[in-house]
């Protein structure tokens, strides 16, 4: 499939989904009365409902859905790994950390913008963590094995946190929260993870070139001019700042980072360049329609859009590797 062509199919699902996200919802308003509230603002409450609640909610699926799966294309291209997604470097689970400590102490609900911040600064802490113990000389499994060791401190701080939980209450909060969703946000949120965000989106989009030469060995990439340091400073970087900022404003989601280029690979060739924009669009697509399934599937009892990427991405993960323990056979 020619790209230019594939770019354009996953824009018209994104945009299409988009426009279904903002449909849908409890309010029972028709498709005239929610789009005049939202692009005129007539009446009162459905405008509060259109551009207040479900506008930064699918303005976030977006956001975050191309922010997981632009990291996992990276991520898979640098390490050359189809099994590699954002949190194997420890990023997520460390910015889910400083959430969780965030609602233990308060922080969360005596600051409005509390629980965001301290994610952003358990991720920033992350990356810190990362850097110094992968050292500048070393190579990707140096990367991969500091991020393993990053990813197991911050879940075992996580769990001490919950079991320090002083009340049943709290420790519900943080599991809920944990599990991801994208209810209740507002613009707020919006504004608060887009400028990390497009700072992350810049830092990866300029591996591109770089991953195509990787796709030569490591050695051949040097000798094209291409500082390994140089792009895992990128890598590290931009997936810190659109990891973070995500888990910030939308709790833990996993596995589309590792789904997404999955399914994407076939269609844009040996090209980890063109993979990254395509799994940006099928990231979004991806996370616009988990999060219409979770409103659709059970809405009286909150399925948390968490839960369902990880029913999803859970067996394809395992399928991945049976299919890579068959190739190597």
């Amino acid at each position: 499939m020619r790209f230019s062509l594939l770019l354009a199919i996953l824009g018209v699902l994104v945009a299409g989904l988009f426009a279904l996200s903002l449909l849908i919802g409890p309010a029972g308003l028709t498709p005239a009365r929610a789009l005049a509230a939202l692009i005129r603002g007539e009446g009162l409450a459905e405008t509060l409902v259109m551009r207040e609640i479900r506008l930064p909610r699918a303005l976030l699926a977006v956001m975050v859905g191309a922010s997981l799966g632009l990291a996992g294309a990276a991520m898979q291209g640098y390490l050359r790994n189809p099994l590699a997604e954002p949190g194997l470097i420890g990023v997520s689970g460390s910015a889910a950390l400083g959430a969780v400590i965030a609602l233990h102490t308060g922080l969360a609900a005596g600051f409005l913008l509390g629980l965001p911040l301290a994610a952003l600064t358990g991720a920033g802490v992350a990356v810190g963590l990362i850097l110094l113990l992968a050292g500048s000389g070393g190579g990707s499994i140096t990367l991969i094995l500091a991020g393993i060791a990053v990813s197991a401190m911050a879940g075992a701080l996580t769990s001490l946190v919950l079991n320090l939980s002083p009340n049943p209450f709290a420790a519900s909060e943080i599991m809920f929260w944990m599990m991801g969703s994208l209810a209740d946000r507002s613009m707020l949120h919006v504004w608060t993870a887009l400028p990390l965000m497009a700072v992350g989106w810049a830092l990866l989009a300029a591996l591109g070139r770089g991953l195509d030469a990787l796709t030569l060995g490591e050695d051949a990439a040097a000798t094209m001019g291409f500082s390994l340091v140089r792009m895992r400073l990128l890598l590290v970087g931009g997936t810190a700042c659109v990891v973070g900022a995500g888990t910030a404003v939308a709790g833990a989601i996993g596995f589309v980072g590792l789904v997404v280029p999955h399914i994407l690979r076939p269609l844009v060739g040996a090209q980890p360049s063109r993979l990254l924009a395509a799994s940006a669009l099928g990231g979004a697509a991806m996370v616009l329609c988990a999060d219409i399934a979770v409103r659709l599937v059970l809405p009286e009892r909150d399925l948390k859009l968490g839960v369902l990427t990880a029913l999803v991405g859970a067996p394809l993960f395992l399928h991945l590797i049976y299919r890579t323990r068959k190739e190597g056979l």
